[in-house]
């Protein structure tokens, strides 16, 4: 047995133990960065090439997608360059729209790797359910938005904006139905198509790549159509509201769960403005939006309101406050008489264990780019994610921003569009 196949299970080993430590003691951060090292040195002589992964990229395989390894920094700075503002309180947008789906693309080369490494295969956040581990609550919003649009055996449904196809299979075994997603990211098509085939549902979900402003599908086609913090990315909201309109069937549904703003935003508050802008420029998004854009946005392209509320709201049976599966008390920081979901809590149950693990997983990547197992501005990329990542905390616990804002439309039967 040589030094690779001996030690390495050891050291496996001793990572997963560090792990669990540092959850419960910071200073754990030094020791499990020299685990890192020690480990960094042991994979030099077990890793595998990159495309050989299975479930997920390791802190160590991490790449950018269908981007050159030398071409990082140059595109994390052209990433930055295309907001008209990296001054946080001044109201960030980007600044050609003509230029927001290449953007786009780019972003997600960027950070497919690390979200699949740091989150999983479904790229979207999650209601809490009290009492219940977040993988739960995960399939149970993705089922949600599957049955809201009618999804059952012999049907066929659109994932506008599919990313690596998490939903999608959850959403196509749990209904029955035959799902095609669309994602303009070619890494994330072959991302999705190895996790489909890897889980024996191919003959059921799809993944093509393409522009959800102007779809390869012809009119009619679909039974319904959802989008899980997608459309968020469109340039403008009616040109990817209508163009789902035109590819769905009349009297199907459309679905979908929105980034904006909440009546709670302050649009004259300096802090406010700072947090949302950090939030756009670390997701990729070309602007904020308000649930109300949204809504008047999907019945301008013809759309008919079925259903609007956000879901990060707590229901009005739930007492306050709310508990994690561990059992640790969450309370959000919103006005009196406000309930929030804490859906921002498996970001970390509060900021600083939260920054622990941040510490933790830049060391990773430090390392990884130090040995050169991972390309060159990749940790610059993790500072932003985690950067957004804090905003997004501070956002949700004051209730502004919501990544879940739930909008139901239909489009009318001929019948009724006629008249």
């Amino acid at each position: 047995m040589g030094f690779s196949s001996s030690i390495g299970p050891a050291l496996s080993d001793a990572a997963a133990r560090a792990s669990v430590y540092v959850e419960d003691n910071s200073t754990a951060v030094a020791v499990a960065g020299g685990l890192t090292a020690l480990g960094a040195i042991t994979y030099l002589a077990t890793r595998k090439p990159r495309s050989d992964y299975q479930v997920a990229p390791s802190s160590f395989q991490l790449g950018v997608g269908n981007l050159k390894e030398g071409e990082v920094q140059s595109e994390v700075s052209a990433y930055y360059s295309e907001y008209n503002t990296l001054e946080r309180g001044k109201g960030a947008q980007v600044a050609n729209s003509k230029k927001v789906a290449d953007f786009v693309d780019k972003f997600y080369s960027l950070v497919t790797d690390i979200y699949e490494w740091g989150w999983g295969q479904s790229f979207h956040f999650s209601p809490l359910l009290p009492r219940h581990t977040w993988a739960a609550a995960e399939a149970a919003h993705e089922t949600r938005i599957g049955a809201l649009i009618g999804l059952a055996p012999g049907k066929h449904g659109l994932d506008v904006g599919c990313g690596v196809g998490g939903p999608m299979r959850t959403i196509a075994t749990s209904s029955g139905a035959h799902i095609t997603g669309i994602t303009i990211n070619e890494y994330q098509v072959k991302r999705a198509t190895y996790h489909n085939k890897n889980l024996g549902v191919s003959k059921q979900c799809q993944a093509v790549r393409g522009n959800f402003l102007d779809m390869p599908f012809e009119a009619n086609t679909f039974d319904g159509a959802y989008a899980i913090e997608a459309t968020c990315h469109a340039p403008k909201l009616e040109e990817v509201y209508s163009e789902v309109h035109r590819v769905l069937k009349p009297g199907a549904r459309f679905a979908t769960y929105e980034w904006v703003s909440t009546p709670l935003y302050d649009s004259t508050n300096v802090e406010h403005v700072k947090l949302m802008d950090e939030i756009v420029i670390g997701n990729g998004l070309p602007d904020m939006r308000t649930w109300a854009q949204a809504e008047a946005a999907g019945k301008a392209v013809g759309f008919r309101l079925v259903e609007s509320r956000d879901l990060a709201m707590a229901p009005a049976t739930q007492v306050s406050p709310w508990w994690s599966e561990s059992g640790a008390v969450l309370q959000p920081h919103v006005p009196e008489g406000v309930s929030v979901n804490p859906w921002y809590a498996r970001l970390g149950r509060s900021r600083r264990l939260f920054a622990v693990f941040a510490h933790f997983n830049a060391s990773l990547v430090w390392v990884a780019e130090t040995l050169r197992l991972a390309p060159r501005g990749m940790g610059e990329i993790h500072k932003m994610l985690m950067d957004t990542a804090f905003a997004l905390i501070d956002g949700g616990e004051l209730g502004i921003f919501t990544p879940m804002h739930l909008l139901v439309f239909e489009k009318p039967a001929e019948k009724e569009a006629e008249e």
